[in-house]
């Protein structure tokens, strides 16, 4: 092998490899997934980890989209199925599905949510004048869901509220006494 070949692989001060994708950052960057063949992405700065997929330990009684907790390194994470979650697609678990770990800064704290999607694919550069809003049509997910929409190429690559995604925690105390009514 070549020298010089070795030293480009050599991340420089800034630049960061994560699961065998290479990035940069500086600016805005956002990780692309796969969902049901359609694309979407959430802001890289708060992707703490990428998983392969496990089975997780199973909550019960707990929403369908809760898939159940991790132990990772010490901290329970909630692991929600996002294709479950909005309606998108059968929850078939392959060889490229993963767990994207996110930590979302709160008021009080941060959480630690991990999310199931298809695949990952790629990281997305995005000016803000490239991020556009997006049209209320009643699309399988929410509104609130949704910070906008980015053209890449002939793609339109959905990005996420990193915020409204915390709303999802599957142990609010409002999940928790729905359950506990509908048991009891």
């Amino acid at each position: 092998m070549d020298i010089q070949e070795l030293v480009s692989d050599i991340p420089v001060e800034g630049e960061y490899s994560l699961e065998g994708i290479d990035f940069i950052t500086s600016g805005e960057q956002y990780l692309t997934f796969t969902l049901a063949k359609e694309q979407y992405a959430v802001d890289i700065l708060c992707v703490e980890e990428i998983r392969s997929w496990e089975k997780p330990t199973i909550i019960p009684n707990s929403p369908s989209h809760v898939c159940g907790v991790i132990n990772m390194r010490g901290v329970i994470v909630p692991i929600i199925d996002l294709r479950l979650k909005f309606t998108i697609g059968e929850a078939v678990y392959t060889e490229t599905t993963v767990v994207i770990v996110l930590s979302i800064e709160g008021n009080e704290r941060s959480k630690t949510i991990g999310f199931v999607v298809d695949a990952v694919s790629d990281v997305l550069n995005a000016e803000d004048t490239d991020i556009k809003n997006a049209p209320a049509f009643g699309g399988c997910v929410p509104q609130h869901f949704i910070a906008g929409l980015v053209n890449v190429g002939d793609n339109v690559v959905t990005l996420l509220n990193v915020e409204a995604l915390k709303q999802l925690e599957p142990h609010s105390s409002k999940v928790r006494g729905e359950q506990w009514i509908k048991n009891t």
